[in-house]
């Protein structure tokens, strides 16, 4: 009957918009279910640093290589404002890495796509970071305080790097045929996986419900997916690049655009393990992880060895 009546109080804070903090009673569901969460948030912040990482060293401008580099900066940055959030939710950082490398934890399946030509780097900003913007900012709002605190910063940021994108591919459909071709094709094999960064469809998300009722989602996978929908269109018009999606069309009655069927096949293969980067991404964290203990180790040292300093003064 406590319990009960805790969850009673519990729901009502939420109902009326407040913030649910740590040191808060909230059930145990809601607690796994943001750990589950915000670590797949921060998990794949980091392994999003990949793709991109790969070309900054291949800008074609000194220009082009300082914003890239800031933009992969902010992405280690979010992964550090998230993984912040889920600690105080009581899992450790070092746990939440242990999931990612045997793979119990997800992360966002686009980063399993090669990026092929500088093109890509346009694609992933429009595209990708748009996905993430449209998907984030409702979570500005979550329920649960760090987790909405940290998203405001984020979202700022995943601003910029939507903007830098977009001018990207802006300059490229404005450049040479060659230039305007290399943006099409980035566009043509960005844009499915993009649309399946919003996650299964409402009845296929047995979280999405609950999560909504706890106000941690604001809105449906399939709301956010049409949203993004209907804005990238547009967008792609000014480019004067076509979407690839034959089923494409406007529905007057409905007021939003029409689209083809998503290839979920493709999207679970890629979210079990089987995508054309799943081994390389996870090796390249695991390495990393592997050659930066002596790092770890020397910070701890050092921390140990202010505190006795310390405590002898």
């Amino acid at each position: 009957m406590a319990e009960i009546n805790l969850e009673q109080k519990f729901q009502e804070k939420i109902d009326n918009e407040l913030r649910i903090e740590p040191k808060d009673w909230m059930p145990e569901k809601y607690r796994q279910t943001l750990i589950r969460q915000i670590s797949q948030h921060a998990h794949s912040e980091i392994i999003g640093m990949l793709p991109e990482g790969n070309w900054i060293t291949r800008a074609p401008s000194l220009r082009r290589k300082a914003v890239l580099l800031a933009k992969v900066q902010d992405e280690a940055g979010h992964g550090l404002y998230l993984y912040s959030a889920a600690e105080t939710l009581g899992i450790s950082r070092d746990k939440m890495y242990s999931q990612l490398h045997s793979g119990e934890a997800k992360y966002s399946s686009i980063f399993n796509y090669p990026t092929i030509t500088w093109a890509d780097m346009g694609a992933i900003g429009w595209l990708v970071d748009g996905a993430a913007i449209m998907n984030q900012v409702p979570l500005c709002r979550a329920s649960y305080g760090p987790y909405s605190r940290a998203m405001v910063r984020v979202c700022k940021e995943e601003s910029f790097h939507q903007r830098q994108g977009y001018e990207i591919m802006l300059t490229l459909s404005k450049g040479s045929s060659v230039q305007k071709k290399m943006a099409q094709d980035a566009l043509n094999r960005w844009w499915w996986p993009s649309i399946m960064m919003f996650g299964p469809t409402d009845d296929a998300s047995p979280n999405s419900i609950q999560s909504m009722k706890w106000k941690i989602k604001r809105f449906s996978n399939d709301e956010l997916r049409q949203k993004f929908v209907d804005v990238t269109v547009e967008q792609a018009k000014i480019l004067g690049l076509t979407i690839p999606d034959k089923d494409l069309k406007w529905n007057e009655e409905r007021g939003h655009y029409d689209f083809g069927e998503i290839n979920w096949d493709e999207f679970w293969n890629v979210v079990k393990g089987n995508g054309p980067c799943n081994k390389e991404r996870l090796e390249t964290r695991k390495k990393a992880w592997e050659e930066g203990e002596w790092v770890r180790e020397a910070a701890q040292a050092h921390a140990e060895k202010r505190k006795a300093k310390k405590e002898a003064a």
